[in-house]
């Protein structure tokens, strides 16, 4: 199908660029023809796009669950609509070192009261507390190695230590900073 659009494309153009005065030797038919298939592939192609884009917005991959907050959130596409901290725990970021095997995932919740609070209770974590996440059909688990709070400025930074880690993130009971919970992978 792709070989005949290519084909009749070249003999269109061909007769078009070869003498315009003979445009009008060209049948209808084909002209009306290249037309279709050609908005029949665009169509096809913006559909197939949209639903690509689409699935990959709203894709789940994964869970994080902490048990002593009874706590059990999905995880989203970083680029997913459904990755926002007014919709759900939130992927802040996903930073990878391949050069050590390094790969920090910072994620952020809301803390305080309400339906989207779903970081209200993480001040209740202790250092050693278990943070499972399941995050591309893989189960990770972490302890939790650092607390500690920063000035909210609105970024977090990140001290470098060459290992992976998961850091949790949300508000801290102090109005003016931010607590932010390191976790390290438990070793076996």
């Amino acid at each position: 199908m792709l070989i005949k659009l290519i084909i009749l494309f070249i003999y269109v153009l061909n007769l078009t660029s070869y003498n315009k005065q003979k445009i009008n030797t060209i049948p209808k038919e084909i002209i009306n023809e290249h037309i279709k298939i050609t908005k029949q592939i665009e169509n096809n192609g913006q559909s197939q796009q949209k639903d690509q884009v689409k699935n990959q917005n709203n894709e789940k991959i994964g869970t994080i669950s902490i048990s002593k907050i009874n706590l059990v959130k999905n995880l989203y596409n970083i680029n997913s609509k459904k990755n926002n901290i007014e919709e759900n725990v939130t992927i802040l970021k996903i930073i990878e070192n391949k050069e050590n095997n390094e790969k920090i995932i910072i994620i952020a919740a809301h803390s305080g009261t309400g339906d989207l609070a779903y970081f209200k209770n993480l001040h209740k974590l202790t250092l050693n507390d278990e943070v499972i996440l399941n995050y591309n059909n893989t189960k990770i688990i972490y302890k939790i190695d650092k607390i500690y709070e920063q000035e909210k400025i609105g970024f977090i930074t990140i001290p470098q230590k060459n290992t992976s880690r998961l850091i949790l993130t949300t508000c801290s009971e102090n109005k003016n900073k931010q607590l932010i919970i390191e976790c390290k992978i438990k070793e076996s």
